[in-house]
């Protein structure tokens, strides 16, 4: 086997991988949001309903989530360099395809394929970078790799405004073409491939185990995804996509740990390291695309914000975490434990969360309030993403790297799909609560409340409108102001809870850590 000394790289051919690795990372996640806020343009164009228009984000979602857990098996088989400039080439493809799609099934298609392109991007250019530096210095790549992954979700709104605002929404993906061509034939030049095994013949290829992974992720995933749309286990196919992610998966488990040549090596989680930063991935992603999520539906839901204002709300918070991630990859360099990190980190979170949940209001929050709030998350984001990933891959070596980013990679992913799903649902269910404790006060009574009712009829009166409509409008007016309270008061509980979650994990943090420390993190391993 390989040894991981063999792939480092130096100089300039170590910048050019590097480059080439964080672009292919930052076109996978800015992918992910960059269409959000185009979807009313395509739903127009197309002549979509809401509901099917959401398929251009879940097929996407679906292909990405399907593909990472298999990466590192598919670069084993095909060569590593061969498989990321395939990915590429699929992704940019799929993208002009994308731009150029005429019918809503078009899109669809294009976009799972896509996905499937972009899965690879994301866990290869990890384990690219991780595997093109030496050991003393795994703190500053993981913090360089750090920066695609946390700064392009914020960027994909603001872009994704920009172009739909000023050009129109096939350009969104048109622009990965260029990037896609450079990054190809970078690859192809400067990208080595590790020679771990033997390739599999056809006849030893694990085509269950690819089988029961893609419809245990792929049926959860739709499960997360459509859920809260589609009313959960009240439908029927929800319920039936459910049951069959959950037997998938028990046989999956039991398939890869029994056949020879598994498509997925679960043994790796054996790895301690690699088991705690597995977990707490799934955290970071639920906080990560949880809070990436609420904030820009607050502000165009609730406060009438453009997409663009939105997007640019966030660019201050990734710039931070920008300047934070090399200080922090030094600070592991010098041997601060990642567990102090991730506490700081997690303390930091709950501080943001706490913060949203006492600035938000039913009126106006100006851009000014959410300024330091957000600083303090790319504080925390920082703290939390490379202490995490650089614990998981600490004290693996050669092929089990790729192993384990797929495995950080997928829970990450998983952890974002899982923080959407529950605060959608959260927060439709809280909303209704709210209004239903709201409502009572309206009584038709209350002085206070008739004198209001009274006020906004002859405000509409005096506008031009008869009584009788005046009279209507004003208690619809009314009647939007209760639900626009109760839907504040369901974003105070979202950001109190998930403050409260990042809070009560310190601890755990602090403990499971504590006990990995005492063997191998330390020297080379720590980093």
């Amino acid at each position: 086997m390989l040894q991981q000394e063999s792939l480092i790289e130096y100089g300039s051919r170590r910048v050019i991988i590097t480059i080439t690795a964080i672009f292919c990372a930052l076109l996978e996640i800015v992918d992910t949001t960059i269409v959000n806020v185009a979807l009313n343009d395509m739903r127009g164009n197309m002549g979509a309903t809401m509901s099917e228009i959401g398929w251009v984000i879940t097929a996407y979602a679906i292909g990405n989530v399907i593909i990472v857990p298999m990466t590192s098996w598919l670069s084993q088989q095909f060569g590593r360099r061969n498989y990321f400039a395939a990915s590429i080439i699929i992704f940019t493809v799929s993208s002009f395809l994308c731009g150029n799609a005429t019918a809503m099934w078009e899109l669809v298609l294009f976009r799972f394929i896509q996905g499937l392109g972009g899965g690879a991007l994301l866990v290869t250019s990890q384990t690219i970078i991780t595997e093109s530096y030496p050991p003393e210095k795994r703190g500053t790549a993981q913090a360089i790799y750090g920066l695609g992954v946390i700064i392009g979700p914020t960027l994909g709104p603001p872009l994704g405004g920009f172009i739909t605002d000023n050009y129109s929404w096939p350009y969104i993906f048109y622009i990965n073409i260029p990037i896609g061509v450079i990054a190809t034939l970078l690859t192809l030049q400067f990208v080595r491939s590790p020679k771990y095994a033997e390739k599999k013949s056809i006849n030893e290829i694990d085509f269950l185990g690819i089988g029961l992974l893609a419809v245990c992720v792929g049926s959860l995933q739709y499960v997360l995804e459509r859920g809260q749309e589609d009313d959960w286990f009240n439908d029927p196919a929800i319920t039936a996509l459910a049951t069959s992610s959950v037997l998938a998966l028990f046989f999956f488990i039991w398939r890869e740990l029994t056949y020879k040549n598994p498509i997925v090596e679960l043994r790796v989680l054996k790895n301690g390291n690699l088991r705690v930063g597995t977990i707490l991935s799934f955290i970071l992603g639920f906080g990560l695309y949880g809070s990436t999520f609420i904030i820009p539906l607050y502000t165009q839901g609730l406060l009438g914000w453009t997409a663009t204002q939105s997007g640019m709300l966030m660019v201050p918070a990734a710039l931070t975490t920008a300047f934070m991630m090399p200080i922090i990859g030094k600070m592991l360099e010098k041997g601060i434990p990642q567990q102090y990190l991730v506490a700081a980190g997690m303390f930091l979170f709950f501080v943001y969360s706490f913060w949203g949940y006492k600035i938000i209001t039913p009126a106006d929050t100006g851009s000014d309030s959410f300024f330091w709030m957000l600083i303090v998350r790319g504080v925390g984001m920082g703290l939390l993403f490379i202490p995490i990933t650089t614990l998981a891959l600490s004290s693996l070596k050669g092929q089990q790297i790729g192993q384990g980013a797929a495995f950080t990679g997928m829970m990450r992913q998983l952890g974002g799909s899982f923080g959407v799903a529950l605060i959608t649902t959260f927060m439709t269910r809280r909303t209704q609560m709210h209004r239903n404790d709201l409502v009572p006060y309206l009584d038709t009574n209350n002085p206070d409340v008739v004198n209001r009712i009274n006020g906004m009829t002859a405000n509409f009166m005096s506008k031009g409108y008869d009584p009788k409509a005046a009279k209507a409008m004003a208690y619809q007016l009314m009647d939007f102001s209760v639900t626009k309270q109760a839907s504040v008061q369901s974003y105070m509980d979202v950001f109190l809870y998930l403050g409260l979650m990042f809070l009560l994990c310190i601890p755990f943090v602090l403990m499971v850590k504590a006990k990995k420390q005492q063997g191998k993190l330390d020297a080379s391993a720590m980093h």
